[in-house]
């Protein structure tokens, strides 16, 4: 993104700044409006919520005044807009297919809504960012090929983590390192077992004005695993075991810790994705070597340390707080943050975090019925697992036990989800 600011002031400056349409204005779509109403050349066209009201509250956190129009009708909304006026409605396509916006944010962390968002913008030619990592990890190659069929990009955001690891790595391979391992620090304690209804999360919960469920999903593991099979299936980088290693370690270790078994590491092979439990968070890393002795010399000098493995470290993630520079980099140059490859490298299955019983509905990642883990594709799809994606509101058909990775021919999925249909178009068509 080579000089984006000045490519940003210009738009500003000629009046035509590049419109975005927010969808969910919760905590993560609330930064979002704030941001935007800071930078040049880019302007919150429309923001959707379920709720209107929250919507038009999104536009509080701006710097910018903005007339907010309030209407869940599409053509009054077009009408509204092409006045001056920024939309505020609970209906998302009203939101998306304005003529004035030329990307999409999709920050509603339902996979099911990411999924329908991502269709409306194939069909009305929106870039998209993607913020529901669960929805990308799901049909994310299929919506990829879908926006380049119809000339638009789709993206993962800048700030989440895997955003930032996989810039970090296109860094790396750019200047012809090979890659050992990429990861992040995990950012709570982990207990695979955490529910909701626990008082201790509950509680800490409530401190951070978090939902506990959001919280859980963090706790138990689930978003890690999410994260990094998001970064492995953008780069082939793949889990070195079912639910990665996840060392307890500093930064200051990284290098040492995430090598060979055979150089006094835990990996039983290179390119492998992992995270780490230290003071890493809020931190991302690619571990690289070189064979190239001139290399290895300078990268001593420069306070890299005597290898064989040397990190590229960077000790911040902003969440939500630099996607919009996402949505700049689809419009500006035509390119993603990040995006998965053709088909899937790795997948979020499905643990059950207690017995389970025939006929009970899951819940949600985060919830008190499964938590997620990371497995390559190939041993998934051959044991049959259910992706983490498709677990939410499957029946059951059959008991499971407690930390039994659940299968796709244990439940009833339900029909009515664009998400399913979209996986099954992905599995025939992409493998």
């Amino acid at each position: 993104m080579h000089e984006i600011d000045k490519k940003l002031e210009t738009l500003e400056r000629d009046g035509e700044p590049i419109g975005v349409a927010l969808i969910g204005a919760g905590q993560m779509g609330k930064d979002i409006a704030a941001q935007i109403g800071k930078m040049a050349g880019m302007r919150l066209a429309a923001v959707a919520d379920l709720d209107a009201g929250v919507a038009a509250e999104a536009y509080r956190h701006s710097d910018r005044r903005a007339d907010v129009a309030l209407t869940d009708d599409e053509d009054e909304a077009e009408k509204a807009a092409r006045l001056g006026r920024c939309i505020a409605t609970a209906n998302y396509r009203a939101a998306v297919r304005l003529s004035g916006v030329r990307c999409v944010i999709d920050a509603t962390g339902s996979p099911e809504m990411g999924a329908r968002t991502a269709m409306e913008c194939v069909f009305f030619k929106k870039h998209i960012v993607m913020m529901s990592v669960e929805c990308d990890v799901t049909v994310g190659p299929i919506l990829r090929l879908l926006c380049e069929r119809a000339g638009v990009v789709y993206s993962l955001a800048a700030g989440d983590e895997p955003g930032a690891i996989v810039e970090l790595w296109r860094f790396a391979r750019a200047l012809g390192f090979k890659i050992v391992a990429a990861g992040k620090g995990k950012n709570n304690p982990l207990d695979i077992y955490a529910n909701p209804g626990q008082e201790e999360w509950a509680q800490k919960a409530a401190q951070r004005r978090m939902n506990p469920r959001m919280l859980v999903e963090f706790v138990d593991g689930s978003k890690t695993m999410v994260e990094m099979a998001a970064v492995s299936n953008a780069t082939g980088l793949l889990p070195d075991v079912r639910g990665m290693h996840g060392p307890r370690c500093d930064t200051k270790d990284l290098a040492r810790v995430f090598s060979l078994k055979s150089q006094g590491g835990i990996l039983g092979r290179e390119g492998a994705v992992d995270y780490g439990i230290g003071d890493i968070n809020p931190g991302v890393f690619v571990v690289v070597s070189t064979d190239s002795r001139r290399i290895i010399e300078g990268l001593a000098q420069r306070d890299m340390g005597d290898g064989p493995n040397y990190l590229l470290f960077r000790p911040y993630h902003l969440c939500s707080i630099e996607t919009p520079l996402s949505a700049a980099q689809a419009v500006i140059y035509g390119e993603s943050t990040a995006h998965p490859m053709r088909r899937l490298a790795s997948e979020c299955i499905t643990v059950a975090k207690r017995d389970l019983r025939a006929g009970e509905t899951l819940d949600g990642i985060g919830g008190h019925c499964y938590r997620a883990s990371i497995e390559t594709r190939d041993a998934a799809k051959g044991a049959g697992l259910l992706p983490v994606g498709l677990a939410k509101g499957a029946a059951l058909t059959r008991d499971v036990a407690k930390d039994e990775a659940i299968a796709l021919g244990a439940v009833a999925l339900p029909e009515d989800s664009v998400l399913l249909q979209l996986r099954r178009m992905q599995d025939q068509l992409l493998g």
